[in-house]
């Protein structure tokens, strides 16, 4: 794995060699910031939305684009992908894409949560490829909005890798590299697999009223009890449930929506840093800068500035 780099939009095709056409374009560029890290044969492009207002994006180029939409979901918008019929699917966080090389992909959104999606570049005749898998060779199928939990765990540990950049772990990333592929290849031979368990993740009215019972408590502390008996479910079984409908634990979750909630009213330049700390559930203004800059990469001072 080569160095990271942390990036805004603007700047991320001038870190990617090529074309701009290389790294999926989003406009306005300012919009999002990027995280991207590269390893032999597959790039990690780690992007986070900032701002809440319509923003397009599209991609060309002659290699692979996996899509792991983390958290998405919008007001309006559409989805493309060359070879299938266009999705207004409005929610569609925890699902992935693929786009094949030389295939277009486009859309646009008005979006209703700062999306989190983290795009993976791969080079299907790159140095980190095993050709004993004819990967180059094979004639891949576009994919949107499925999931496959397999392919799902492979891409979040190639994520996680990517945000450390360790060079002490190398050739773990090098391997996870291959069983991403390897992954692909399964896949567009038709096998998919999804967990058991996923069942057992909430219903739609347990989900909107548990999302927006946090929402409206974002500043105070939100109790599990509570969330469990708004499902109408015991403690351990909510928990189960809610990481399976959203990706993640209550706790991360709330943790989550609050350094959202927070990057929105630092557009405010009017708003005192410790009057947001106040308004998402800090009560003190260094516990949150610290939780902001594990969350952001910046200080809420940094990233207000960097707007």
């Amino acid at each position: 794995m080569s160095a990271s780099a942390i990036v805004p939009a603007a700047a991320a095709s001038s870190v990617v060699k090529g074309s701009a056409r290389s790294i999926v374009r989003v406009t306005p560029p300012d919009i999002a910031r990027r995280h991207l890290a590269k390893c032999d044969g597959i790039q990690v492009d780690a992007v986070k939305v900032i701002r809440r207002e319509p923003f397009e994006y599209g991609f060309e180029a002659p290699c692979h684009l996996l899509i792991m939409s983390e958290r998405a979901e919008r007001h309006d918008g559409e989805t493309l992908i060359e070879g299938l019929p266009i999705s207004t699917l409005r929610e569609f966080s925890h699902k992935l894409s693929f786009v094949p090389a030389g295939h277009r992909f486009f859309g646009w959104q008005k979006p209703r949560v700062l999306a989190r999606v983290t795009y993976f570049y791969i080079d299907p005749r790159g140095p980190g490829v095993d050709h004993g898998l004819n990967f180059a060779e094979t004639e891949f199928k576009p994919r949107l909005f499925f999931f496959d939990q397999d392919l799902w765990e492979t891409a979040r540990k190639l994520k996680a890798q990517g945000e450390k950049s360790d060079p002490d772990h190398r050739q773990y990333t090098e391997v996870l590299g291959i069983q991403l592929m390897h992954e692909l290849l399964r896949l567009n031979n038709g096998v998919v697999t999804t967990p058991e368990c996923l069942r057992g993740g909430l219903a739609e009215w347990q989900k909107k009223r548990v999302a927006q019972y946090i929402e409206q408590h974002l500043s105070e502390t939100v109790a599990l009890a509570v969330l469990a008996e708004l499902a109408k479910l015991s403690q351990f079984h909510f928990v189960r449930a809610f990481k399976q409908s959203f990706g993640l634990p209550p706790h991360q979750y709330l943790s989550s929506r609050r350094m959202e909630k927070a990057m929105s009213l630092l557009e405010n330049p009017s708003t005192p840093v410790i009057q947001i700390a106040l308004d998402v559930g800090f009560r003190d203004v260094n516990a949150f800068s610290t939780r902001f800059r594990k969350h952001t990469g910046f200080s809420p001072t940094i990233y207000r500035r960097s707007l």
